[in-house]
Protein backbone atom coordinates (compact mmCIF):
# COMPACT_ATOMS: atom_id res chain seq x y z
CA UNK A 1 0.00 0.00 0.00
CA UNK A 2 2.78 2.52 0.66
CA UNK A 3 4.64 1.66 -2.15
CA UNK A 4 1.66 2.59 -4.26
CA UNK A 5 1.09 6.13 -2.79
CA UNK A 6 4.67 6.32 -3.05
CA UNK A 7 4.01 5.90 -6.73
CA UNK A 8 0.69 7.98 -7.15
CA UNK A 9 2.35 10.67 -5.44
CA UNK A 10 5.13 10.14 -7.79
CA UNK A 11 3.10 10.49 -10.62
CA UNK A 12 1.43 13.38 -9.08
CA UNK A 13 4.58 15.39 -8.58
CA UNK A 14 6.04 14.99 -12.41
CA UNK A 15 2.58 16.09 -13.81
CA UNK A 16 2.50 19.31 -11.80
CA UNK A 17 6.56 19.85 -12.83
CA UNK A 18 5.44 19.16 -16.29
CA UNK A 19 2.68 21.75 -15.97
CA UNK A 20 4.88 24.36 -14.26
CA UNK A 21 6.90 23.63 -17.15
CA UNK A 22 4.53 24.81 -19.63
CA UNK A 23 3.72 27.58 -17.43
CA UNK A 24 6.99 28.71 -18.01
CA UNK A 25 6.18 29.71 -21.78
CA UNK A 26 3.25 31.79 -20.78
CA UNK A 27 4.66 34.74 -22.39
CA UNK A 28 6.00 33.34 -25.73
CA UNK A 29 2.68 32.54 -27.49
CA UNK A 30 1.79 36.38 -26.14
CA UNK A 31 4.65 37.68 -27.87
CA UNK A 32 4.20 35.96 -31.16
CA UNK A 33 0.78 37.31 -31.10
CA UNK A 34 1.85 41.16 -30.80
CA UNK A 35 4.32 39.99 -33.29
CA UNK A 36 2.10 39.32 -36.30
CA UNK A 37 -0.70 42.17 -34.72
CA UNK A 38 2.14 44.63 -35.95
CA UNK A 39 3.47 42.91 -38.78
CA UNK A 40 0.20 41.12 -40.74
CA UNK A 41 -2.71 42.63 -39.00
CA UNK A 42 -4.53 41.39 -42.41
CA UNK A 43 -4.54 37.64 -41.12
CA UNK A 44 -4.44 38.05 -37.30
CA UNK A 45 -4.72 40.90 -35.22
CA UNK A 46 -5.07 40.57 -31.47
CA UNK A 47 -5.79 43.83 -30.01
CA UNK A 48 -6.14 42.45 -25.98
CA UNK A 49 -2.61 40.89 -26.96
CA UNK A 50 -1.21 44.29 -27.68
CA UNK A 51 -2.61 46.13 -24.56
CA UNK A 52 -0.87 43.69 -22.66
CA UNK A 53 2.90 44.37 -24.50
CA UNK A 54 4.00 47.11 -21.37
CA UNK A 55 4.01 44.07 -19.23
CA UNK A 56 5.82 41.34 -20.87
CA UNK A 57 9.22 40.97 -18.74
CA UNK A 58 12.22 42.00 -20.08
CA UNK A 59 14.09 39.34 -22.29
CA UNK A 60 10.76 37.12 -22.35
CA UNK A 61 11.02 37.04 -26.33
CA UNK A 62 14.57 35.59 -26.08
CA UNK A 63 14.86 32.72 -29.27
CA UNK A 64 11.42 34.33 -31.24
CA UNK A 65 11.85 34.63 -34.84
CA UNK A 66 9.38 35.19 -37.82
CA UNK A 67 8.62 31.41 -38.35
CA UNK A 68 8.22 30.31 -34.57
CA UNK A 69 5.82 33.61 -34.39
CA UNK A 70 3.66 32.28 -37.93
CA UNK A 71 3.61 29.06 -36.63
CA UNK A 72 2.07 29.79 -32.83
CA UNK A 73 -0.50 32.34 -34.19
CA UNK A 74 -1.40 30.34 -36.69
CA UNK A 75 -2.32 27.47 -34.25
CA UNK A 76 -4.60 30.57 -32.73
CA UNK A 77 -6.12 31.42 -35.95
CA UNK A 78 -7.05 28.05 -37.04
CA UNK A 79 -8.31 27.21 -33.24
CA UNK A 80 -10.60 30.83 -33.74
CA UNK A 81 -11.97 29.25 -37.21
CA UNK A 82 -13.45 26.46 -35.45
CA UNK A 83 -14.54 28.36 -32.33
CA UNK A 84 -16.54 30.33 -34.49
CA UNK A 85 -18.15 27.31 -36.31
CA UNK A 86 -18.66 25.82 -33.01
CA UNK A 87 -20.64 28.71 -31.88
CA UNK A 88 -22.38 29.95 -35.24
CA UNK A 89 -23.74 26.13 -34.51
CA UNK A 90 -25.89 26.41 -31.48
CA UNK A 91 -27.55 29.25 -29.78
CA UNK A 92 -26.04 28.32 -26.52
CA UNK A 93 -22.90 27.16 -25.50
CA UNK A 94 -20.00 26.84 -23.74
CA UNK A 95 -16.45 27.64 -24.64
CA UNK A 96 -13.29 25.91 -22.16
CA UNK A 97 -9.98 26.92 -23.12
CA UNK A 98 -7.57 24.38 -21.07
CA UNK A 99 -4.34 26.10 -20.26
CA UNK A 100 -5.34 29.20 -20.68
CA UNK A 101 -2.46 30.93 -19.90
CA UNK A 102 -2.50 34.47 -21.05
CA UNK A 103 -4.67 33.68 -24.23
CA UNK A 104 -7.01 36.37 -25.49
CA UNK A 105 -9.57 34.24 -27.35
CA UNK A 106 -12.60 35.61 -25.33
CA UNK A 107 -11.65 39.10 -26.72
CA UNK A 108 -10.88 38.16 -30.30
CA UNK A 109 -13.88 36.72 -30.72
CA UNK A 110 -16.45 38.14 -28.11
CA UNK A 111 -17.80 40.78 -30.74
CA UNK A 112 -17.90 38.65 -33.81
CA UNK A 113 -20.45 35.96 -31.29
CA UNK A 114 -22.19 38.99 -29.39
CA UNK A 115 -25.59 37.10 -30.79
CA UNK A 116 -24.65 33.78 -29.64
CA UNK A 117 -24.86 32.67 -25.46
CA UNK A 118 -21.59 32.03 -25.54
CA UNK A 119 -20.09 31.50 -22.16
CA UNK A 120 -16.36 31.33 -21.99
CA UNK A 121 -14.22 29.76 -19.32
CA UNK A 122 -10.68 29.52 -18.52
CA UNK A 123 -8.94 26.57 -16.58
CA UNK A 124 -4.79 27.08 -15.42
CA UNK A 125 -3.24 26.43 -12.30
CA UNK A 126 -3.24 28.57 -9.79
CA UNK A 127 0.16 30.63 -10.08
CA UNK A 128 -0.61 31.03 -13.69
CA UNK A 129 -4.26 32.35 -12.59
CA UNK A 130 -2.23 34.88 -10.27
CA UNK A 131 -0.31 35.81 -13.26
CA UNK A 132 -3.37 36.41 -15.47
CA UNK A 133 -5.37 38.39 -13.18
CA UNK A 134 -1.78 40.88 -12.37
CA UNK A 135 -2.03 41.52 -16.25
CA UNK A 136 -5.33 41.87 -17.05
CA UNK A 137 -7.32 42.69 -13.53
CA UNK A 138 -11.26 41.77 -12.89
CA UNK A 139 -12.69 40.07 -16.48
CA UNK A 140 -16.25 39.94 -16.88
CA UNK A 141 -15.32 38.18 -20.47
CA UNK A 142 -14.40 34.71 -19.03
CA UNK A 143 -15.08 32.80 -16.01
CA UNK A 144 -11.47 31.83 -14.35
CA UNK A 145 -11.36 28.29 -13.01
CA UNK A 146 -8.14 27.34 -11.09
CA UNK A 147 -6.65 23.83 -11.13
CA UNK A 148 -5.03 21.19 -12.67
CA UNK A 149 -6.73 20.12 -15.88
CA UNK A 150 -6.07 16.88 -15.53
CA UNK A 151 -7.82 16.22 -12.31
CA UNK A 152 -10.87 16.77 -14.19
CA UNK A 153 -12.34 19.30 -11.01
CA UNK A 154 -12.80 22.39 -13.35
CA UNK A 155 -15.60 20.52 -14.69
CA UNK A 156 -17.77 21.36 -11.85
CA UNK A 157 -17.72 24.90 -12.60
CA UNK A 158 -20.04 24.54 -15.13
CA UNK A 159 -23.12 23.52 -17.25
CA UNK A 160 -21.63 20.19 -18.75
CA UNK A 161 -25.52 19.38 -20.25
CA UNK A 162 -24.64 22.94 -22.60
CA UNK A 163 -23.30 21.73 -25.78
CA UNK A 164 -19.41 22.11 -25.02
CA UNK A 165 -15.97 22.85 -26.92
CA UNK A 166 -12.88 22.20 -24.59
CA UNK A 167 -10.27 24.10 -26.58
CA UNK A 168 -6.42 22.42 -25.45
CA UNK A 169 -3.69 24.70 -27.16
CA UNK A 170 -0.37 24.17 -26.91
CA UNK A 171 -0.34 21.71 -24.04
CA UNK A 172 -0.90 18.49 -25.18
CA UNK A 173 2.25 18.26 -26.40
CA UNK A 174 4.40 18.50 -22.99
CA UNK A 175 2.42 15.37 -21.82
CA UNK A 176 2.85 11.61 -21.82
CA UNK A 177 0.62 10.07 -24.92
CA UNK A 178 -1.48 8.17 -22.55
CA UNK A 179 -2.17 10.31 -20.40
CA UNK A 180 -3.16 12.79 -22.78
CA UNK A 181 -5.52 9.70 -24.51
CA UNK A 182 -6.66 8.82 -20.74
CA UNK A 183 -7.38 12.50 -20.26
CA UNK A 184 -9.82 13.13 -24.04
CA UNK A 185 -12.08 9.79 -22.50
CA UNK A 186 -12.30 11.29 -19.00
CA UNK A 187 -13.50 14.45 -21.42
CA UNK A 188 -15.73 12.84 -23.30
CA UNK A 189 -17.47 10.81 -20.57
CA UNK A 190 -17.96 14.28 -18.87
CA UNK A 191 -19.33 16.42 -21.87
CA UNK A 192 -21.70 14.24 -24.14
CA UNK A 193 -22.50 16.77 -26.39
CA UNK A 194 -19.19 18.30 -26.14
CA UNK A 195 -16.08 18.82 -28.81
CA UNK A 196 -12.58 19.04 -28.45
CA UNK A 197 -10.09 20.71 -30.40
CA UNK A 198 -6.19 20.71 -30.37
CA UNK A 199 -2.93 21.34 -32.11
CA UNK A 200 -0.72 18.16 -32.08
CA UNK A 201 2.89 17.89 -34.13
CA UNK A 202 3.98 14.15 -35.57
CA UNK A 203 7.14 12.46 -34.45
CA UNK A 204 9.07 14.83 -36.66
CA UNK A 205 7.69 17.88 -35.92
CA UNK A 206 7.86 16.84 -31.94
CA UNK A 207 11.79 16.96 -32.69
CA UNK A 208 11.75 20.30 -34.54
CA UNK A 209 10.16 21.68 -32.07
CA UNK A 210 12.03 20.26 -29.28
CA UNK A 211 15.21 22.32 -30.84
CA UNK A 212 13.37 25.82 -30.47
CA UNK A 213 12.03 25.29 -27.27
CA UNK A 214 15.87 24.84 -26.19
CA UNK A 215 16.18 28.12 -27.52
CA UNK A 216 14.05 29.76 -25.75
CA UNK A 217 15.58 28.42 -22.14
CA UNK A 218 12.65 25.99 -21.33
CA UNK A 219 14.13 22.86 -21.12
CA UNK A 220 11.33 22.03 -18.85
CA UNK A 221 8.99 22.38 -20.99
CA UNK A 222 9.94 19.93 -23.66
CA UNK A 223 7.54 17.84 -25.80
CA UNK A 224 6.85 14.50 -25.82
CA UNK A 225 3.19 14.10 -27.36
CA UNK A 226 2.91 13.75 -31.33
CA UNK A 227 0.11 12.20 -33.48
CA UNK A 228 0.89 10.58 -36.18
CA UNK A 229 -2.32 9.59 -37.48
CA UNK A 230 -6.00 11.50 -36.13
CA UNK A 231 -8.00 8.85 -37.17
CA UNK A 232 -5.90 6.08 -35.28
CA UNK A 233 -6.22 8.54 -32.26
CA UNK A 234 -9.88 8.69 -32.55
CA UNK A 235 -10.21 5.55 -32.39
CA UNK A 236 -8.15 4.91 -29.45
CA UNK A 237 -10.07 7.42 -27.81
CA UNK A 238 -13.25 6.24 -28.46
CA UNK A 239 -14.06 9.69 -30.30
CA UNK A 240 -14.70 10.51 -33.51
CA UNK A 241 -12.84 13.12 -35.86
CA UNK A 242 -14.69 15.69 -37.70
CA UNK A 243 -11.97 18.04 -38.98
CA UNK A 244 -7.78 17.85 -39.31
CA UNK A 245 -6.38 20.82 -40.94
CA UNK A 246 -2.84 21.94 -41.44
CA UNK A 247 -1.12 25.17 -40.01
CA UNK A 248 -0.24 27.39 -42.93
CA UNK A 249 -2.80 27.22 -45.66
CA UNK A 250 -4.33 30.70 -45.22
CA UNK A 251 -0.94 32.44 -44.11
CA UNK A 252 0.72 31.59 -46.80
CA UNK A 253 -1.84 32.32 -49.40
CA UNK A 254 -2.68 35.73 -47.30
CA UNK A 255 0.70 36.26 -46.95
CA UNK A 256 3.14 35.22 -49.65
CA UNK A 257 6.40 37.15 -50.26
CA UNK A 258 6.19 39.48 -46.95
CA UNK A 259 7.53 36.36 -45.63
CA UNK A 260 11.13 35.43 -45.76
CA UNK A 261 11.81 32.59 -47.72
CA UNK A 262 13.37 30.92 -45.01
CA UNK A 263 9.63 30.99 -42.88
CA UNK A 264 7.78 30.05 -46.50
CA UNK A 265 9.70 27.09 -47.27
CA UNK A 266 9.41 25.94 -43.79
CA UNK A 267 5.93 26.35 -43.72
CA UNK A 268 5.46 24.10 -46.60
CA UNK A 269 7.28 21.63 -45.20
CA UNK A 270 5.43 21.54 -42.16
CA UNK A 271 2.35 21.21 -44.30
CA UNK A 272 3.35 19.12 -46.94
CA UNK A 273 4.75 16.54 -44.03
CA UNK A 274 1.50 17.65 -41.87
CA UNK A 275 3.97 18.16 -39.39
CA UNK A 276 1.94 20.84 -37.40
CA UNK A 277 -2.06 20.11 -37.52
CA UNK A 278 -4.87 21.00 -35.93
CA UNK A 279 -7.87 18.58 -34.66
CA UNK A 280 -11.36 18.76 -33.72
CA UNK A 281 -12.69 15.48 -32.00
CA UNK A 282 -16.59 14.59 -30.92
CA UNK A 283 -17.32 12.86 -28.44
CA UNK A 284 -19.62 10.07 -28.44
CA UNK A 285 -22.97 11.20 -27.39
CA UNK A 286 -22.70 14.43 -29.23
Amino acid sequence: MRQMRRRSASKEMMRMKKLEGVANTTYVPLIARIAVSKRFPEYFFDQAALDLEAKIPAGAEKGSYEYSNIASVARYYNLDGMISVFAEAHEACNVVLLGLGLETAAYRLGSALSDKDVRWFGVDLPETIAQRRAAFGEENALTLVEGDMFAMGWVGALDASRPTLLVVSGVFQYFEPEQVKDFVRSCAAAFPRGEMAFDATNEDGLKFANRFIKRTGNADALMRFFVNDAHAFADETSTTLMEERVFFEDALRLLGRRLGIVSRISMRVADKKRRTKLIRLGFPGK
